[in-house]
């Protein structure tokens, strides 16, 4: 990406471009995750090891948002240079030219990789699953779907969802009784739209909004929610450090792949190359179960881990069982208009 700058002496255009360049070389690299047990467990077997290589790293946190990338680089002095992104925010981005062309080469060849963790501009993190989550310590009878979700008489107390949206609407449909393989049929439609918003309308004063994913689980962990949706590895990561007894719906769950993009005209180019070759180690990244239940993109990972840590992951067969892919392409065309409508919904 290029960032034009107004014409004028020559002279005064070369002293401009020797003051900016020297700062922008001296930057280190800049890795940006999402926070909590999730990128405590990158530091161990990601960020601290590549800093002994003798590259220096700065590690970010971030809670996701198409425009919060954009806003970087249309700073002019992006601080940012490789962030680990969902699935609309990597589409929307390499559409856009916001990302570098990933040199798969470098990376051993796309064949290494699970089919959906290769794209023009992104290489597969992890995948992951967003479901229902709750205490089996505090809760005698388990909720087995989202219509338990909606069901405040048999389960009374606050409920957590992810703020906007994404999710929000699917859950709600699937509540109403809508298929989970069809939600994204009935959510093509506005009359599914407003039936989405009408079902969430129905528990609008019992929901606690969350908007990083390590809230969600210590709104669960604290008793302040009785259940919420939550992504599948923070809850395995709290039930190993912390004892808990925290368990997760798997029908009725969306999975979804997060990938890694270079920020476009990154001054570190050459290093957060290096970085995405360390992290796509087999060996390395097979380490991640050990730590948080995510699947893993490169295939030779997968082949080392234990049945037990394999279980766990939402690519299991077993956990597929009933659970529906997040549809990228939905979001990428709608996500601009129902957040919007999400947020006027919410201010009501």
């Amino acid at each position: 990406m290029t960032f034009k700058t107004s014409t004028g002496a020559l002279g005064l255009c070369c002293a401009a471009l020797v003051t900016l360049a020297a700062p922008l070389q001296a930057r280190d690299l800049t890795v940006v995750s999402w926070g909590g047990n999730y990128q405590d467990a990158q530091r161990e077997i990601y960020f601290d090891p590549f800093r002994a290589t003798g590259t220096p790293l700065l590690e970010e946190t971030w809670d996701g948002g198409y425009g919060v990338i954009a806003a970087q680089l249309q700073s002019g002095a992006p601080s940012w240079d490789v962030v680990q992104v969902e699935t609309e925010e990597l589409m929307l981005g390499c559409a856009d030219g916001l990302y570098e062309p990933i040199d798969w080469d470098a990376l051993g060849g796309k064949d290494r990789f699970i089919p959906s963790a290769v794209s023009e501009c992104g290489v597969g993190a992890i995948v992951w699953s967003t479901g229902l989550d709750y205490d089996a310590n505090a809760l005698k009878t388990a909720p087995t779907s989202w219509a338990d979700f909606w069901d405040t008489k048999t389960f009374p107390g606050k409920r957590g969802l992810r703020k906007g949206p994404k999710y929000a609407l699917e859950f709600a449909l699937m509540a109403d009784g809508v298929p989970a393989d069809e939600v994204y049929t009935v959510l093509a439609t506005p009359e599914g739209v407003d039936r989405a918003f009408a079902k969430l309308e129905e528990i609008k004063d019992d929901i606690v909004w969350w908007e990083a994913g390590a809230q969600s689980i210590q709104l669960l962990a604290s008793g302040e929610v009785v259940m919420t949706s939550a992504y599948n590895g923070r809850l395995s990561g709290l039930n190993r450090t912390e004892g808990t007894n925290l368990k997760m719906v798997w029908p009725g769950s969306i999975y979804a792949l997060d990938s890694w993009v270079i920020l476009a005209d990154t001054p570190n180019l050459e290093a957060a190359k290096d970085f995405l070759s360390f992290v796509n180690e087999p060996e390395r990244q097979a380490k991640l179960p050990e730590y948080i239940a995510y699947g893993l993109p490169v295939k030779a990972s997968g082949d080392l881990l234990s049945d037990a840590q394999r279980a766990e992951l939402p690519t299991s067969p077993e956990n597929l069982e009933g659970a529906i892919a997040l549809d990228g392409d939905y979001w990428v065309d709608n996500v601009e208009a129902l957040n919007a409508r999400f947020d006027a919904w919410l201010a009501q």
